[in-house]
């Protein structure tokens, strides 16, 4: 029989209640035997993250302030937990130790992953599991990327019988300093202990039953995807459907783990499977939308032959530090495509070096783009994919300002003024589902 890794979000384990329902799915399979929480997420609007409390104290004691208004209500929020779930915790020599600790760390990364800590105790605890601490088997290397000894040294501590807790977020680097993965990470923690125990599934538990078609904000009552592929996923995730930490996929993807996302306070609904191939036949599993983008459009006459233009103009992008995300082009014509947050102010700049670099016909900077990705696996062998998409936004009246399709085909990428977006999002979903949404 094999073996699942359960993670738990923090809207998972906000509070008592909350936990008590991630006890009860843990208890109610006894192939859940690996189980990876975050910290506590807020329970009302008003509450403050505990990693942001966290962040807090580490700023204000370097500066010598007063920390007593982050620390009391850390402590307070654990020591709530644990009486209301009857476990003997001592909260204030817990909260002593972290302030002893954290003055000898300089970055952030020690103070911010205790949320992570303080809870797999608690969890450990209510479930009569083993504790494991990531800071002494979650390893990077020096550049901060995971180092593949982790695998083997985790798969040696969680040999045995029993349940496993092992708090997300955090691990250590070679000097022996905690480093955090960046926000979100304890997705990526549970996709390392699944693969290292060799799980037959990494459950993800959260407060949503998987991923939708489209951002149910703008498309209400998006239908459910019942399951995408890790490289749907990818494109899904990096045009703004934020499920799943991106980085979360490679562990599992390299030996095919099936990861399910699920919904801590609905079990019974199946959620979204994330597969290597999956069965359905539809050719589009999802839209997703993202603003903030500008678009560099330069023009010259023969520039297909002319030898190394293309490398001067990305050059010019690296000087500033910007990345491109796409680069459609033609003979005469080529367009980049840049993130607003990266181009920054830098966007005078840019053309003032490419017009004097490159000594284009016409060079024009674009701002207010919106993409918008099409992705689905089944598009390749499906005709008339980019027809109907292009028919739907021609009925809904929206403008294409550029398209790109990647060589995969699993992916057509459309980009539309800002203020077109919505629309042209409902127009896709619409056209692919045969529903109004």
């Amino acid at each position: 029989m094999g073996f699942i890794t359960c993670k738990f979000g923090g809207s998972s384990l906000a509070d008592a209640a909350c936990v008590r329902k991630a006890e009860a799915i843990i208890r109610s399979d006894p192939q859940r035997r690996y189980i990876v929480p975050s910290a506590p997420g807020k329970r009302t609007e008003e509450d403050k993250k505990i990693t942001d409390l966290l962040y807090a104290w580490h700023s204000l004691a370097k500066q010598g302030l007063d920390v007593s208004q982050p620390k009391g209500i850390i402590a307070e929020r654990f020591g709530e937990l644990a009486r209301e779930l009857g476990i003997p915790f001592d909260v204030g020599a817990h909260m002593e130790r972290i302030a002893a600790e954290g003055e000898q760390h300089a970055e952030p990364d020690y103070m911010a992953s205790r949320g992570e800590y303080l809870n797999g105790l608690l969890m450990a605890e209510l479930l009569g599991a083993t504790f494991i601490d990531p800071a002494e088997c979650v390893f990077f290397d020096d550049e901060g990327g995971l180092d593949k000894k982790t695998y083997s040294a985790l798969a040696k501590r969680m040999a045995g019988d029993g349940l496993f807790v092992v708090p997300g977020f955090y691990g250590v680097m070679p000097d022996g300093r905690v480093r955090t993965f960046s926000r979100g990470g304890s997705d990526v923690t549970g996709a390392i202990v699944a693969r290292a125990t060799h799980s037959v599934l990494y459950e993800n538990w959260t407060d949503v039953s998987g991923f939708r078609m489209a951002d149910p904000r703008v498309v209400p009552h998006a239908r459910r995807i019942q399951e995408v592929t890790y490289k749907e996923l990818r494109e899904l995730s990096y045009m703004g459907a934020k499920v799943l930490h991106e980085e979360a996929i490679f562990p599992v993807r390299e030996t095919g783990i099936p990861v399910n996302i699920r919904n801590t306070h609905k079990p019974e609904v199946p959620g979204t499977m994330i597969v290597s191939k999956r069965e359905s036949t539809e050719p589009v599993c999802g839209i997703a939308a993202r603003k903030g983008f500008s678009m560099i459009t330069i023009e010259k006459a023969l520039m297909n032959r002319e030898l190394g233009f293309g490398r001067r103009l990305l050059m010019i992008l690296e000087e500033f530090g910007i990345s491109f995300e796409h680069m459609p082009s033609s003979i005469d014509t080529v367009s980049v495509i840049v993130r607003d947050d990266l181009l920054g102010s830098h966007g005078p700049a840019v053309i003032k070096k490419i017009e004097r670099r490159c000594d284009p016909d016409r060079v024009e900077l674009s701002p207010g783009l919106a993409l918008i990705a099409t992705v689905g696996q089944g598009m390749a062998g499906h005709i008339g994919i980019a027809a109907k998409l292009m028919g739907a936004l021609a009925e809904a009246r929206v403008n294409i300002r550029v398209i790109d399709q990647g060589s995969s085909e699993n992916n057509i990428i459309v980009g539309v003024e800002d203020k077109d977006m919505e629309t042209a999002v409902r127009a896709i979903y619409g056209v692919f589902t045969h529903s109004e949404g």
